[in-house]
């Protein structure tokens, strides 16, 4: 098996991340909504993840990068106001290459997010997702995150759920 590293996001890696992650998310624009799909783009792009105190990780096999997420600290306002601040650490943004998908990277980045997070004295984290991310809500429930109905939004006010789902350490 291909060896995969994680590491902390170097700033010239930003462009690259932010365009990684809407090809990552492409498959969806054809089953949303185009307001929806506009919505999602333009805040997976945004440089949010860039903010102080947000870690950005990489996930490379070979030197080339295959994936990303961002570890927002509790505290923060990590879903631009939709929701209000947090008292533990959030997962957001993960995005995997399709060429990579299956490999384990998302597992491994979520896992580098958890580490963190105990590390840090945490004793739980959170992630949102889009209602219609079915692989993901999978990949998510297997680690044993658990519903959080109570803060789910509707960001494009169109039906679709942003789900809220959190893991106790």
């Amino acid at each position: 098996m291909e060896k995969l590293v994680i590491y902390d996001a170097e700033k010239e890696m930003y462009p690259s991340i932010r365009e990684q992650r809407i090809e990552a998310y492409r498959q969806y624009k054809d089953v949303l909504p185009a307001d929806h799909w506009e919505a999602l783009a333009k805040s997976i792009s945004s440089a949010v993840a860039e903010q102080e105190g947000v870690e950005l990780i990489v996930a490379l096999i070979q030197e080339k990068m295959v994936g990303s997420v961002a570890l927002f600290p509790a505290k923060t306002n990590a879903y631009e106001g939709y929701i209000g601040e947090l008292d533990y650490p959030e997962i957001r943004m993960l995005a995997v290459a399709s060429e990579a998908r299956g490999k384990g990277v998302a597992s491994a980045l979520i896992r580098e997010c958890i580490k963190r997070s105990k590390a840090k004295g945490f004793s739980t984290i959170g992630l949102h997702t889009g209602e219609f991310m079915k692989n993901a809500i999978s990949l998510y429930e297997r680690f044993g995150f658990e519903r959080l109905p109570q803060f789910d939004f509707e960001p494009a006010n169109d039906g679709i759920l942003v789900r809220a789902y959190q893991l106790k350490l």
